[in-house]
This record gives structure tokens, C-alpha cells and sequence, in this order.
């Protein structure tokens, strides 16, 4: 019997302002796709449903409260690595205060096209191609 995953579920957040800007974020120094530009989010813990494990990834990592019940599940995206990575992007357009670096990494507000021309991480590129007409 296998012990290790052979996938591992992450979620992210396409999160928009009222001007129809997406809040991204810079991966950190010395994690998978270093400097690259990301939608925030992270891994879901065992036992852990997907909507709840964003709201905590983005509490932790950008100090950001988001109401559940305003995340709609939008597509999906799957990295071919071992274990594969399988992204799960949900969108909202709630209010939230400014976000708040709290694991040093850069954020930013952005219209579409513009995220576009942002080093961007494979998964989130090809998710953010969703966005861009």
C-alpha cells in the first residue's frame, strides 16, 4: 500500500476590487517558484475542506478576513510533478481591508492585462488566461 500522496489539493484566491483588479502576490524567497507572481492561496490540510483551507491561507498570509460564503469555485489547474499539484482557483468579489505581508512577500493590485505581463508561477499564467479577453 502507498503512503505517500500522489497529488496534493491547493487552492487559490482570484479575489477582485471594485475596479476589476485581481490581488496578486510574489512567491517568497526560497519556496517552489521563488520571485514568480502567484494568486494567493496554499495547500488544504488533511481533513480540511478547500473554501476553509483559502480562508486560512489567506489569513495567515495576507491578514485578510474573507467571508466563505462569498467564494465561487472557478477552475482548476494541475501541475505534472511528483506528487502532482492540483490547483483549485475560486473567485470573489467581497471587500476587504489592504492587505498586510505577513510572510514578507510583495502583493499587489492588477488589472488582468497587467498581471499578465508579471512573471507569473505555469498554473496561475494558465488560470489568469481565464480572466484575460
Amino acid at each position: 500500500m502507498q503512503k505517500n500522496p500522489t497529488w496534493i489539493l491547493v487552492v487559490a484566491l482570484a479575489l477582485f476590487d471594485d475596479e476589476g483588479r485581481l490581488l496578486m502576490q510574489q512567491r517568497p524567497v526560497g519556496k517552489h517558484h521563488a520571485g514568480m507572481w502567484e494568486f494567493p492561496g496554499g495547500k488544504v490540510e488533511p481533513f480540511e475542506k478547500p473554501a476553509n483551507a483559502l480562508v486560512r491561507e489567506i489569513a495567515e498570509e495576507l491578514s485578510l478576513a474573507i467571508d466563505p460564503a462569498q467564494l465561487e469555485q472557478a477552475f482548476f489547474a494541475e501541475e505534472s510533478s511528483d506528487p502532482a499539484v492540483v490547483l483549485n482557483l475560486y473567485t470573489s468579489r467581497q471587500v476587504v481591508s489592504d492587505p498586510q505581508s505577513l510572510e514578507g512577500q510583495a502583493w499587489g493590485w492588477f488589472a488582468p492585462r497587467e498581471a499578465a505581463d508579471l512573471p507569473l508561477a505555469p498554473m496561475d499564467r494558465k488560470l489568469l488566461s481565464r480572466f484575460v479577453r
